[in-house]
């Protein structure tokens, strides 16, 4: 019976080698076409690879944790057949694995296309969610939501003492996803509940102020962290980029608070029913039209020639558990504000699951980091490489701002922004940087 081996493919542009994070198979299991075989985590993304066979696992030839190059044999599969040669899993059965897996998924559903496939060699569907590691705790099913009566409570308060809390069964969901107590979530919802806007963000401030305990000193003197992955990769670019492109940053307070009673208009509109609105997604229409009167801020540099792009790749920084990365969505010019909203919301919670894709991260043409989520008023942000000109957006918060002679109390933010400035003059930044200012200060003017 003939053995056959899988080598390592290349999963996206020119993917030198990857690490094996998990396999999913061992040594005697029959693996079918497309069954996933190992989890790999490339210099950007994690990937779930599947199985081009139909056969039963003789080996397993690279040990977890273990760094390899392209093309290098990871399994032998006796017995093997191709896909033209033994019918694959129907699509049922195929389908019924990934049932349990998207109960985990965070308050959507992903639209998957039919074939699965290898990233890099056909259609690429949307992964609803991170498959369940051994060992864990199976997660809630669609078919038990949590309880209409029986609301969340501080734990540290007794059930008598503890406040209703009301929410809608998906946000419920969404906050058990994220590990967030929803009695510990302010509401800022019209009839008091606690909406989706919230839960997001209750979950990013826990992420940075989870420990806000102090732990002990560890007892070894140092840990040694290997350089790999997506750190490598984050290194590299932001050493290539600080050491090639001189950097120029320009800074200004605007007064937000148009933009965040647009933002509330649009949180209760029914066009925009479920999806996530917030700032960020004014800021990125404002720097896109802010592009069109500045469109050097838009170009990349390659010594010989300055190309100007009358399309927006737009980039904005994720903090993810892996690191930090850029994804960008394509001609986002062309996307109307709900379209957008969606394109963000969507790309943000891939990149935290870890399924970005190189072609999500490549090709970029502006970038935008969204500081504020993390209480920074401003910052000097380094270009993503490739690029001429990043945007920071602070922390919105109200401060005393002079309106009309009269000091009131308003929703102020800082933008800072960084050039290259081998393509960006100061004059064309203080633009560039002004125009996204208008748009904040009057949401308005986006109508024109």
């Amino acid at each position: 019976m003939s053995v056959s081996e899988f080598p390592l493919p290349d999963v996206g542009e020119g993917l030198t080698e990857a690490e094996i994070v998990s396999w999913h198979v061992k040594p005697g299991d029959t693996v079918t076409v497309n069954q996933v075989l190992v989890e790999i985590e490339t210099a950007k993304s994690l990937v779930e690879l599947p199985s081009p066979f139909t056969g039963t696992v003789e080996s397993l030839l690279v040990d977890e944790g273990q760094t390899v190059e392209v093309g290098t044999a990871i399994i032998t599969v006796r017995g093997a057949q191709g896909e033209g040669d033994a019918p694959a899993a129907p699509a049922d059965d195929a389908s019924a694995a990934s049932v349990a897996d998207t109960a985990s998924t965070i308050d959507r559903e992903a639209d998957e296309k039919p074939g699965a496939v290898l990233v890099g060699y056909g259609t690429k569907g949307a992964v609803a969610s991170r498959r369940r590691r051994s060992g864990a705790p199976a997660p809630a099913t669609a078919s038990a939501p949590p309880a209409q009566d029986a609301p969340p409570r501080p734990r540290s308060v007794p059930a008598s003492d503890a406040a209703p809390v009301i929410a809608k069964p998906p946000i419920r969901k969404l906050a058990k996803d994220l590990d967030v107590d929803l009695a510990e979530v302010p509401a800022t919802g019209l009839a008091g509940e606690v909406t989706r806007d919230d839960v997001i963000r209750h979950a990013q401030q826990a992420s940075v102020f989870r420990n806000i305990q102090t732990p002990e000193w560890p007892s070894d003197r140092e840990d040694r962290i290997p350089v790999k992955g997506v750190r490598k990769a984050i290194a590299a670019g932001m050493v290539k980029s600080a050491f090639s492109a001189p950097h120029v940053s320009v800074f200004v307070d605007v007064d937000a608070t148009r933009t965040m009673e647009f933002v509330a208009r649009l949180k209760a509109s029914p066009d925009f029913a479920g999806i996530k609105v917030s700032p960020l997604l004014v800021m990125a229409k404002a720097m896109m039209w802010a592009v069109r009167r500045n469109p050097t801020v838009n170009s990349t540099w390659t010594d010989t020639e300055i190309i100007v792009h009358h399309f927006v790749n737009f980039g904005f920084a994720a903090a993810t558990p892996r690191g930090l990365v850029v994804p960008n969505i394509k001609n986002a010019q062309d996307l109307t504000l709900r379209e957008l909203a969606q394109s963000i919301e969507q790309m943000t919670l891939t990149a935290r699951d870890g399924k970005l894709q190189p072609a999500d991260m490549a090709d970029g043409t502006i970038t935008i980091t969204n500081i504020g989520v993390f209480g920074m008023d401003t910052g000097t942000p380094i270009l993503n490489p490739g690029e001429v000109a990043i945007v920071a957006l602070g922390t919105i918060k109200k401060k005393p701002w002079v309106v009309d002679g009269e000091v009131r109390p308003r929703f102020v933010t800082t933008l800072g922004a960084s050039f290259d400035h081998r393509v960006v003059d100061g004059d064309v930044a203080s633009r560039f940087l002004a125009d996204v200012a208008s748009i904040i200060e009057e949401p308005a003017l986006l109508l024109d």
